[in-house]
């Protein structure tokens, strides 16, 4: 049973599977099966009849939609991670793979993030509800596994990118707002854009296809309590981001930075040893590339 399978990352997980020769994958609809609530679960688990479960559904959002719901990002995707691990136990599921975010590490964690720096503070204002609420899926999944002896792995990932994504301006993350910004702008011939925070902060990214791998190989591999952080083992500033795109997209205008707005987190890259480790993960697509094949599949 796939989570979320209809989703950015889930459908490139979905696909992964299949290719791999996994005949059934169940993929449990929102319309059909909202996974904050109890009988939907039930009603979901006992339809798919799982050996594992992958839990990718998650109500996410860039900083704006963080800010402007906090207390709905913490129940809904507090409630769907317990409940769901829950009542996977209940049903006797033999592994269930809990994805969190790099929105739990602590806000001024050392760079590169090691998964053992993960409660040495409070997260990130901004998405810390978001980012505690995936938090607590390590929690259970650990306490289950000494409870019960029951099979559940927590896999960190950093921010993904790729073809698929969200571009809607109210909840999409960095890399799809700047490329819609940016294609409009010289679809319109507009002379700036305007780019929120300083340009500081620095960020790591992930291209989906090569997280969906790396989730597909924990999933067959990786059988420990530990959390592994999926990324891609670099950073690179906003600002640094902003030129790349804009010179990858054409838009030759003015960048304009509104300071009035939050940066977020001060700097995020992963310390990715432990997957290569592990279960053999090494990110694939360099970065450049995956942004052409990005901006190519938006246009």
């Amino acid at each position: 049973m796939l989570t979320g399978g209809a989703g950015f990352l889930g459908s490139f997980v979905a696909e992964k599977l299949k290719a791999r020769g996994c005949k059934n994958v169940f993929i449990p609809i929102e319309q059909e099966y909202d996974l904050t609530k109890a009988a939907a679960i039930e009603a979901a688990l006992k339809a798919a009849k799982p050996d594992v479960v992958i839990h990718l559904a998650a109500k996410v959002g860039g900083i704006g939609a963080n800010r402007e719901n906090p207390g709905s990002f913490f129940y809904d995707n507090l409630m769907m991670g317990a409940q769901l691990m829950e009542q996977a136990r209940q049903h006797g599921v033999e592994k269930f793979v809990a994805l969190g975010t790099i929105c739990a590490y602590p806000k001024f964690a050392p760079v590169p993030f090691k998964e053992e720096d993960l409660w040495n503070g409070y997260p990130e204002e901004t998405n810390a509800p978001y980012g505690l609420a995936k938090k607590m899926l390590l929690v259970q999944s650990q306490a289950y596994r000494q409870q019960y002896g029951f099979n559940s792995i927590f896999l960190l990932p950093v921010n993904l990118y790729g073809p698929r994504d969200n571009f809607n301006p109210g909840s999409s993350h960095v890399i799809p707002a700047l490329i819609k910004k940016c294609v409009e702008a010289v679809k319109t011939d507009a002379k700036e854009i305007t780019v929120w925070g300083t340009g500081k902060a620095t960020r790591e990214f992930l291209y989906v296809e090569d997280c969906a791998e790396a989730i597909v190989l924990a999933t067959g591999k990786y059988n420990s309590p530990e959390p592994v952080n999926i990324g891609a083992g670099f950073e690179i500033t906003i600002k640094d981001l902003v030129i790349l795109i804009a010179r990858l997209t054409g838009f030759k205008g003015k960048i304009r930075w509104d300071r009035t707005k939050p940066n977020g987190q001060p700097r995020r890259m992963l310390d990715t040893n432990r997957a290569s480790r592990q279960f053999g993960f090494k990110a694939k697509v360099k970065f450049e590339e995956g942004l052409r094949k990005t901006i190519a599949w938006y246009k």
